[in-house]
């Protein structure tokens, strides 16, 4: 029968290219052009490979369509070549590659005035890229003879593919002693002194934005790639000007030189901050530095800090006079004047340089107050969680570095406690929050963090290394002072802590032994789920929360271990058929007719009323399979109803009822008493469930 149907699967573009005179943008308007290219249809194929087809696709991608065709198709074209060239095909690849002609006519685009139309230095930068990956040696060697291709990206670098285009050239290099020739001869094109330069105060933000992330990006991939490549012996070239200080140096040059804008500063300290990466950064990081203090800490390169500790005082500045913005509405009222990008960045700086432990560069801080600045942000702010989360990680720096360093070093501590006055602000801040919260206003954003701030304190003051230097820092305070600070702690932060750490098993718990005590339903009622559940959610989650999270993989071990388990257990099973045999004849004569002579003929077929409950009754014997398999004590002896009983746990006292009213009155029928008994087995399989 298959002959009846056309399973001619010839494709349109094969019946296209069978014809005369078929021209690249006819077989680009159909649908499936892509698909056939990906699967290496050979006549098609071979047709875009041609000399004129291919100057085509090149010419699509890098010069500008028609201005007066519709908006919506006037870059489909385009899009289809790029996605053509860039196919992975190696029949296209090595056309592309290899002919010198079609690499000249791409490399002409960037010999265009900027700026550039982003899709098509979209299109140009997956091209380039795709061959940079595919046909490396004649890429490469067809790049380093223009002397100035480094020139024209940068001078195109306010348009993101040219950015992902250098990284392209970084990472995409392939094998090790290939990328390293790359790499030095970026190195001698001066890269990276090149887009330092381009962070200037003066420079488009647009290029100061693109020229930060592309050495943010540099500095990720070539320690990753270092980190990666083992048998890497020489050193990366452009990781090692990056981490120099005279680069550092003129980076922090062209912040502050002229006049300042919030988009260098923000753009500038972004490298700087990648420069002081941690491998381990966000709630991780906090939670080392929590544990485990400057034991943790990571190893940043000297020429790094050394090149920003004479900037501190120009980044100190930028918290006492930012750049200016204007006033913004945010859900808790109009911000006169907001935090701002600049001074959220000047914090995660200060965060960050305190994290290496270095001795110079916390002292220059101290000296300079520059936690007293951020303590009074973070009171100021008091919905910035951003800025929040800095400033507790500053404290806990101070803290744990205090605790691991040399008596020198604990000096950092003074000024912590008796010039930022930490112990009296917390108090302070918690005080005026419990006044507006008892007046029915609303709690501040920044006490969950503040209560992390007086854990820190005090965990570091009873187990810390410098704990009896914070124990004599404390007995100078104030008496009153001293009174608050131990009534704190030994009531409201302890209660605090409580609640946040309330564990879901003792809430569940509490509910189910509630007053009320009802022992006819064994589970907690909808409020205390609801309250268990919210506690939950709140729960701290621990290192080894994905381990017992869900089931427990040993209680399904029995059928793992044997696959016949599961059977084992029919035995147990009293199949009582003679119970259901009036039922089951009784169903068999309503739908099952004797083809008998008659004078009638009687459509058999003829939909007819079923009793629904007299079927049940036939799975009878199953239903109690079923109810065994999920656990119910069988015996020999037992009925169905009470079988069900012994599965309806504390609901079972409404059933028995309705047995002892069906006792009373005999059934009539074996159909009857049947019936009755599927209803109460209906009833209990209910409340089973």
């Amino acid at each position: 029968m298959f002959w009846k149907f056309d399973l001619n699967n010839t494709s349109h573009i094969d019946q296209l290219l069978d014809r005369e005179g078929v021209t690249l943008r006819e077989l680009m308007e159909e649908e499936d052009v892509l698909q056939e290219c990906k699967a290496q249809n050979r006549k098609l194929l071979l047709f875009l490979s041609k000399d004129h087809c291919m100057l085509e696709l090149v010419t699509l991608i890098t010069e500008e369509p028609p201005s007066d065709l519709e908006e919506k198709t006037r870059f489909k074209c385009p899009n289809i070549a790029c996605e053509l060239l860039t196919s992975d095909v190696a029949l296209i690849n090595d056309k592309l590659g290899g002919d010198e002609s079609l690499l000249e006519k791409l490399y002409h685009f960037l010999e265009q005035e900027p700026p550039l139309n982003p899709l098509l230095a979209s299109f140009f930068s997956k091209t380039i890229g795709n061959l940079i990956a595919r046909k490396t040696d004649q890429v490469i060697s067809f790049l380093r003879k223009k002397h100035n291709f480094i020139s024209l990206v940068l001078n195109h670098i306010d348009a993101s593919a040219m950015m992902d285009l250098l990284l392209r050239l970084i990472s995409c290099v392939e094998p090790a002693p290939l990328r390293m020739e790359v790499l030095n001869w970026l190195n001698e094109e001066r890269l990276i002194q090149r887009l330092t330069e381009l962070m200037h105060t003066g420079r488009d933000e647009e290029r100061q934005s693109n020229a930060s992330q592309t050495l943010c990006d540099i500095i990720r991939l070539s320690r990753d790639q270092a980190n990666q490549l083992s048998e890497v012996t020489e050193p990366d070239p452009l990781l090692a000007v990056l981490e120099s200080q005279e680069n550092v140096a003129e980076l922090l040059k062209n912040m502050f030189e002229g006049e300042m804008t919030e988009a260098s500063v923000v753009n500038g300290t972004q490298v700087l901050l990648t420069l002081l990466e941690s491998r381990r950064s966000g709630l991780e990081g906090l939670m080392d530095l929590y544990s485990q203090g400057c034991e943790r800490s990571y190893t940043v390169n000297s020429s790094i800090l050394r090149a920003i500790e004479p900037h501190l005082k120009d980044f100190q500045q930028l918290l006492l006079n930012p750049p200016m913005r204007s006033a913004i509405l945010t859900t808790v009222g109009v911000l006169e004047q907001p935090l701002g990008s600049a001074r959220l960045h000047v914090a995660r700086l200060v965060a960050s340089l305190l994290q290496t432990c270095d001795l110079s560069i916390c002292q220059e801080i101290c000296r300079l107050n520059t936690m007293d600045l951020l303590l009074d942000l973070f009171f100021k702010y008091t919905w910035n969680n951003f800025l929040h989360l800095q400033v507790e990680l500053c404290v806990a720096s101070i803290l744990n570095h205090s605790a691991h360093g040399t008596p020198d070093q604990n000096s950092t501590l003074d000024p912590l406690f008796q010039h930022c006055r930490l112990v009296q602000r917390i108090l302070d801040a918690w005080e005026e929050n419990d006044k507006i919260q008892a007046e029915g206003g609303r709690r501040r954003g920044n006490m969950g963090h503040l209560t992390r701030i007086a854990n820190t304190v005090v965990q570091n003051l009873e187990k810390g290394l410098a704990h009896s230097q914070m124990n004599d820092l404390i007995k100078e305070l104030p008496e009153d002072c001293r009174g608050r600070w131990e009534s704190f702690v030994g009531d409201t932060l302890r209660e605090t802590n409580r609640r946040n750490t309330v564990d879901l098993v003792s809430t569940h718990n509490l509910h189910s032994s509630s007053e009320d005590d009802d022992m006819e339903s064994p589970f907690p009622n909808d409020l205390s789920i609801q309250q268990a559940f919210s506690d939950y959610q709140i729960q701290q989650m621990t290192a080894n929360f994905v381990d017992q999270f869900g089931f427990n993989d040993e209680e399904f071990s029995e059928h793992d271990e044997n696959i016949n388990a599961a059977f084992d257990r029919i035995a147990e099973i009293n199949f009582n058929i003679d119970a259901n045999s009036a039922a089951f004849e009784a169903c068999c004569k309503e739908r099952i007719q004797q083809f008998d002579d008659c004078e009638e003929e009687e459509d058999i077929w003829d939909e007819k009323e079923i009793n629904y409950i007299l079927l049940f009754c036939l799975l009878n014997s199953h239903s109690l399979f079923i109810l065994s398999r999920f656990g119910v004590s069988l015996s020999s002896d037992s009925s169905p109803k009470s079988a069900v009983r012994n599965g309806g746990g504390g609901r079972g006292s409404a059933s028995e009822e309705e047995d002892v009213e069906e006792e009373a009155s005999p059934p009539h029928s074996a159909v009857a008493q049947t019936q009755s008994e599927c209803c109460n087995i209906t009833h209990n399989s209910e409340s089973f469930r």
